[in-house]
């Protein structure tokens, strides 16, 4: 903006109404939108054309008893209302009022069930939000999904996210079922037992957290997949996993039996964590996982009873020769320790490589086997022709006998004679 010298003229009064729009509408917290609205009139009358607000927990304290109307008035206020986040106690009995003012225009709805003033009676507390038949995401913290809502169709919803639940399995089922259109979907510390059935064709990126050392089965059908996170589950089927870019595995309670995945042509990043698998459920991703770049193994023990067993032995030769497009490797002791074992590397041979393997990180946390071990980490770094870095990370060592210190020199050698490659953590 020129300025001529006039004091008079400059300031936001000689700013034009659109761009004080504008940057108004860059609020959406409750408080900072209630202060500007205070200002002037001419502020004042920029509240309508707000997308978003967004109540946080504290917004109302110490006065709370006042938090339902105020809420009522600014989202009767804002005529355009795209955006509806309420974090902080409200009463459920208001809800439907709110949501039935906003219909229109309403597209992405966040609440916090859990800070609800009231409570509602079993079942009925989310049928509410079928008000909103254009809602494009849906997150909801604290609800209880144990009676399927009656929403309807809800045909526009891309983005579900539900945190901290109790669910049960035809409800969650039908649920799904109303949002058949679903990019994303998230059920993120949920409480569930049973089998969790979801069929969403044009599904894309899922998290799936399910907490508790009890049986649940996941049966997974998403043709456009490319994303998955799961957490929990004791037994997993995935169909349509053709686009599967990424896929994280874990269960940190219990045990994971079984995974059924089908083949994944276009898996870039995988991640197998937890205490104890099936070894045929982990050598059936790995099977299936043959063109992954990056590889996690961090599984403690296999075995199919509540007997702990280490890894059987993998030749490391074919473990490679299976996995050829690998270029970042990270190994938990376990998995490393099953290739070295005796007969490991009894296929090595000069006419074998690794092509592309660039950096490995492997957690050492046992002395035991200490010559294998030392062949296993010359012969990664020897026929790995693109390795760039190998980290050691030294975690946990049990054992205090004088083995553990002649290991530890013998790994500080190698760093040594290699240290353009290698390095200890």
């Amino acid at each position: 903006m020129e300025w001529d010298g006039d004091c008079s003229e400059v300031g936001m009064n000689s700013v034009p109404d659109g761009v004080v729009q504008l940057i108004l509408s860059m609020l959406s917290n409750a408080r900072d939108v209630a202060a500007c609205a205070c200002v002037c009139r001419r502020w004042r009358d920029c509240v309508p054309y707000l997308p978003a607000l967004f109540f946080p927990r504290n917004a109302f304290e110490p006065a709370r008893g006042a938090a339902d109307d105020v809420i009522g008035r600014m989202v009767a206020s804002v005529a355009r209302l795209r955006e509806l986040v309420i974090y902080c106690p409200f009463s459920m009995a208001r809800l439907p009022v709110w949501l039935a003012e906003r219909s229109a225009t309403l597209r992405v709805l966040e609440l916090r069930m859990d800070a609800a003033a009231d409570k509602v009676p079993e079942g009925g507390h989310l049928d509410c939000i079928g008000l909103t038949a254009n809602l494009e995401e849906l997150r909801l913290w604290g609800v209880s999904l144990t009676a399927p809502p009656a929403w309807g169709r809800m045909e526009r919803l891309r983005v579900l996210e539900v945190v901290g639940a109790p669910l049960r399995d035809s409800a969650v089922r039908d649920a799904i079922a109303a949002c058949p259109n679903l990019t994303d979907l998230s059920l993120l510390g949920c409480d569930c037992s049973g089998t969790v059935a979801i069929d969403l064709q044009q599904l894309e990126r899922c998290r799936l957290d399910i907490l508790g050392a009890g049986n649940c089965s996941l049966l997974l059908t998403a043709s456009r997949l490319e994303s998955l996170e799961i957490q929990g589950f004791t037994w997993i089927t995935l169909r349509g996993g053709h686009n599967l870019r990424r896929l994280s595995i874990a269960k940190s309670t219990g045990r994971l039996h079984k995974v059924d995945t089908g083949n994944l042509p276009d898996l870039d990043h995988l991640s197998l964590r937890g205490v104890q698998w099936n070894w045929g459920a982990v050598s059936s991703v790995l099977q299936c996982a043959s063109e992954v770049k990056h590889l996690v193994m961090k599984i403690e023990f296999c075995g199919d009873l509540d007997a702990l067993q280490p890894f059987p032995e993998v030749d490391l030769v074919d473990f490679f020769d299976n996995h050829p497009k690998l270029r970042k490797f990270e190994i938990h002791g376990a998995m490393f320790a099953a290739l070295c074992q005796k007969n490991s590397l009894k296929n090595l041979n000069s006419r074998f490589l690794i092509p592309c393997l660039e950096e490995v990180l492997i957690t050492v946390r046992s002395p035991l086997n200490a010559e294998q071990k030392l062949n296993t980490l010359e012969s990664l770094l020897k026929y790995s022709v693109k390795l760039r870095t190998m980290i050691i990370r030294i975690s946990q060592m049990k054992n205090c006998h004088e083995a553990a210190d002649e290991f530890f020199e013998d790994i500080c050698k190698f760093k040594y004679m290699n240290y353009k490659k290698v390095r200890i953590e």
